[in-house]
């Protein structure tokens, strides 16, 4: 059995969509390329024939993928989670080194460094886990001490 992966709702949401599209609109589309490959005759040199059942073969993968991370999921429940404190799915404000910064906490297959999303089990997402505005944090990384002072948290709802 698969270990279980936190998300955010929203988090979440996203794997649906993308598993929604890719069964009901991409899997069509790619038995269209086949069909549509296949007319061109001689399937031995045909490279159309090929890229499609290449694509197939993909879009199969990550449906499949999809399909057990949605089955292991456990999304967070807003509802069980303090406004100010900092947990899955919030919303935080913090001066980290003497930079004011805004971060995401989000589950491991969410975190997304560009956008401000970290995960949960980072070194700073798991020293901020708990915490509360106020609270002053310092995280030991691979590039050394970081000093974390929590200036406000929210939830997104």
């Amino acid at each position: 059995m698969a270990e279980k992966q936190k998300y955010t709702k929203e988090g979440f949401q996203k794997l649906q969509e993308e598993y929604d599209y890719l069964t009901k609109v991409k899997r069509d589309e790619v038995k269209k390329a086949i069909a549509e490959a296949r007319s061109f005759g001689d399937l031995s040199e045909n490279s159309e024939y090929d890229e499609a059942r290449n694509e197939q073969a993909k879009v199969e993968a990550r449906i499949k993928e999809l399909e057990e991370l949605i089955q292991n999921a456990e999304i967070s429940n807003d509802d069980d989670v303090d406004e100010g404190v900092v947990g899955l799915g919030s919303n935080v404000k913090l001066i980290k080194n003497g930079v004011e910064i805004q971060y995401s906490i989000v589950g491991s297959n969410e975190a997304n460094p560009f956008e401000n999303k970290i995960s949960d089990m980072s070194l700073i997402g798991k020293s901020l886990i708990g915490k509360k505005a106020g609270d002053e944090v310092q995280v030991t990384t691979n590039a050394g001490q970081v000093a974390i002072k929590i200036i406000e948290v929210w939830r997104t709802r």
